[in-house]
């Protein structure tokens, strides 16, 4: 199974940034914008897990996330990676964020928080949008739980948790 680990931000921070990308929305009908209720930060990406290893993995994931701290984040800004896919920055306990996520991916290239908002089209230029939202600064709040999540592609892809697994309470 295609599986992620990720943080689920609260209803109240998707509810703040789903109103400031509304008007956008409707000013870009070109940009393919994901629905908020996909809306995640990525810790790792795992891909294709065979059935055998899926127990171990959430094993490993479920250990590294009870010894990590919670984390106290906020969304802020935006940006795009190579014209493919629109996002919102992250602002907060940075450092914690990306040790956790190292602690959880296989994968050893940089961490970049984001939470994508919106993939794009061959030749759409989502500048604009960035530019836009350069100062969103949505409202903070904590993440308390690591997820493992089970994708499943296609026209519109569903996301199912196959775990949650707290981090340790804030002092």
């Amino acid at each position: 199974m295609r599986l992620f680990a990720a943080l689920h931000p609260p209803s109240h921070v998707v509810a703040d940034a789903d109103s400031a990308l509304a008007q956008l929305r409707a000013a870009h009908p070109d940009i393919r914008w994901v629905p908020a209720v996909r809306w995640h930060l990525t810790l790792a990406f795992y891909g294709e897990v065979p059935d055998g290893k899926v127990d171990s993995l959430k094993t490993k994931v479920e250990s590294r996330a009870r010894r990590a701290p919670a984390l106290e984040l906020a969304l802020q800004g935006a940006g795009q990676f190579a014209r493919r896919a629109l996002w919102l920055g992250v602002d907060g306990e940075l450092t914690r964020l990306r040790a956790l996520a190292q602690s959880l991916t296989f994968d050893r290239r940089p961490y970049r928080p984001h939470l994508t908002v919106a993939r794009l089209r061959n030749g759409v230029d989502a500048t604009p949008v960035v530019a836009a939202l350069a100062g969103y600064a949505g409202p903070p709040w904590v993440a308390g739980s690591v997820h493992l999540v089970r994708s499943r592609l296609g026209a519109s892809p569903t996301y199912d948790d196959v775990g949650c697994w707290p981090l340790q309470p804030r002092p």
